[in-house]
């Protein structure tokens, strides 16, 4: 029980840390507003991240368990997107360069969370190959277990990010976040070769 949602947590971790539009959104907020927008903005984040993950992982799941065919093709298109999501994290230089408007009503800063997380094409297609690759690996009684660790993993990681950098501003630069990426790349390559042993298993 407890290993699925490790594994949840883990994967989940490993795929919302690395720097994107959400992080980076978190981070400039962090930095040069106060504490409470800061986790007005973590909040709004997490519950858009969430309820992305889930849309990801269970609707592609619909497709998964009316083939055996079609969860064999997933494991495999999915395997091979892991792993060049994973190098692709490896290789990216992350830039905190670029200007965001944090000078927002509440309101227009939920829209923009929103925007930086549904309207996100690459989000929804890395999120549904890596989320919907591994509901197809997972037993059936356990999925709920596996979804629930990622939930948790972003959860932390916003709000916890939000905290350090609200506090240690000066200590967030592109290098750490370089470093985040290589060791967020290496996880998700490693879950990649999984998914692929997985497949090879369920052709044997």
């Amino acid at each position: 029980m407890f290993k699925y949602l490790l594994q949840g947590f883990t994967l989940g971790l490993a795929y919302v840390a690395p720097i994107g539009m959400q992080n980076l959104y978190v981070i400039n907020t962090a930095i040069s507003k106060s504490k409470k927008r800061a986790y007005q903005v973590a909040l709004a984040t997490i519950f858009f991240d969430i309820t992305l993950a889930l849309a990801c992982f269970f609707g592609v799941g619909i497709l998964i368990d009316k083939s055996i065919l079609i969860k064999r093709i997933i494991l495999l298109v999915g395997s091979m997107a892991v792993i060049y999501i994973g190098y692709g994290l490896i290789k990216s230089e992350p830039d905190l360069s670029g200007e965001v408007d944090l000078d927002k009503p509440l309101w227009q800063v939920i829209s923009t969370c929103f925007v930086v997380t549904w309207l996100n094409p690459q989000a929804i297609i890395d999120g549904s190959l890596l989320l919907g690759g591994f509901r197809a690996s997972l037993p059936p009684d356990k999925s709920n277990l596996f979804i629930i660790g990622v939930c948790i993993a972003s959860a932390l990681w916003f709000l916890g990010i939000s905290t350090f950098v609200s506090h240690f501003s000066h200590l967030f630069n592109e290098k750490v976040l370089k470093k985040l990426n290589i060791v967020c790349g290496s996880i998700v390559i490693y879950y990649g070769l999984k998914l692929a042993y997985m497949c090879i298993q369920s052709i044997m």
